[in-house]
C-alpha cells in the first residue's frame, strides 16, 4: 500500500492536483467508476465539437481518391495490380516479409537510356512496391484508388519433407555400394 500512495502522491505532484483523497484507491471494486479517457480530457466544447465531426465524417460507400492522388489519369483508368504474398529469400532460412500481402505494378513503357544505358520509364507508378497486412486490405485499395483491376495470387503452402539425418546412412540397395 505504501507504494501505491507513494506513486499516487508522485503523480499528484506531476500533474499539479492538490487535496484529492485516496478514497477510489482504498475501496472495494464495486465502488469505483469506471471512466472513459477521451470524456476526462475532454471540457464540453470539445466533446460537443467530437459529436458533431462524428455525424459529417462517416462514409458507408468508399470513396475514389484517384482524383486527388496527383497520378495523370492515364495511369490510373487502364492500370493492373497483381497482389501477392513474396516469397522467403532462398540465400537465407528465415521467414522475414513472407507474413505481409504485397501490391506491385504492372510495368509500362521503358526504354533504354542513350547515354547511360540504364533502364527508363515514364510511369509513375512502376517502382512502387506497397505491402498491406491483408489481401482484403489490398483489395480495398485498389477500388479506392481509381478501380484498379486486380489478380490475387494465392499462396503455396509448402509441405515439410520429412528428413533424417539418420538416412544418409541407411543400407538399401540404392545407396549401397560393391567393393568388389
Amino acid at each position: 500500500m505504501l507504494r501505491l500512495s507513494r506513486s499516487v502522491t508522485l503523480f499528484k505532484n506531476f500533474c499539479g492536483i492538490r487535496n484529492v483523497s485516496l478514497s477510489a484507491a482504498n475501496s472495494s471494486s464495486r465502488d469505483v467508476k469506471a471512466i472513459n479517457i477521451d470524456e476526462a480530457l475532454l471540457d464540453k466544447e470539445g466533446r460537443e465539437q467530437r459529436d458533431k465531426l462524428k455525424k459529417y465524417i462517416a462514409a458507408e460507400e468508399p470513396m475514389d481518391l484517384s482524383a486527388i492522388s496527383g497520378v495523370p489519369e492515364e495511369h490510373v483508368k487502364t492500370r493492373r495490380v497483381r497482389i501477392f504474398v513474396p516469397t522467403r529469400n532462398a540465400m537465407q532460412s528465415g521467414t522475414e516479409n513472407t507474413k505481409l500481402w504485397c501490391m506491385e505494378f504492372e510495368t509500362r513503357e521503358r526504354w533504354e537510356n542513350p547515354l547511360m544505358g540504364w533502364s527508363s520509364s515514364g510511369d509513375p507508378l512502376s517502382n512502387i512496391q506497397v505491402s498491406f497486412a491483408t489481401a482484403e486490405a489490398a483489395m480495398e485499395f485498389c477500388v479506392k484508388n481509381g478501380s484498379w483491376e486486380y489478380t490475387v495470387e494465392t499462396p503455396q503452402q509448402v509441405t515439410p519433407k520429412k528428413k533424417s539425418y539418420g538416412a544418409n546412412f541407411s543400407w538399401n540397395k540404392r545407396t549401397r555400394l560393391s567393393t568388389k
